[in-house]
């Protein structure tokens, strides 16, 4: 399955059209991820615990929609947008990363 962030594949001409798919990953920070990464930020560096959630819950997301576009046939998912939101308020500090692009097949 490719999945590109471009509206085509040079070279490649689409089929079909399936239409938008999606997916989402939420993470939660825990507070003790939350001290660490304010003390981190103190003094400095990168705060590694939460690109690796990031990273883990982008790769969900991703994983997600290519299930659903895999379920109508595609073989490529073009035009991928990825979003990060921080829904803070009663959800704290979570972050929802969302997913979405055309399915498509490509001969």
């Amino acid at each position: 399955m490719m999945i590109v962030t471009t509206p085509y594949i040079e070279g490649r001409e689409v089929q079909k059209y399936f239409g938008i798919v999606n997916g989402e990953g939420l993470i939660g920070a825990n507070v003790y991820k939350d001290i660490f990464s304010g003390v981190r930020d103190v003094v400095g560096g990168r705060t590694s615990t939460y690109e690796r959630e990031l990273r883990k819950t982008r790769e969900i997301a991703l994983d997600s929609m290519k299930e659903k576009a895999q379920q109508l046939g595609a073989n490529a998912i073009l035009n991928v947008r990825i979003k990060y939101s921080n829904l803070g308020g009663t959800m704290g500090n979570t972050i929802l990363v969302s997913v979405n692009g055309t399915a498509v097949l490509l001969d």
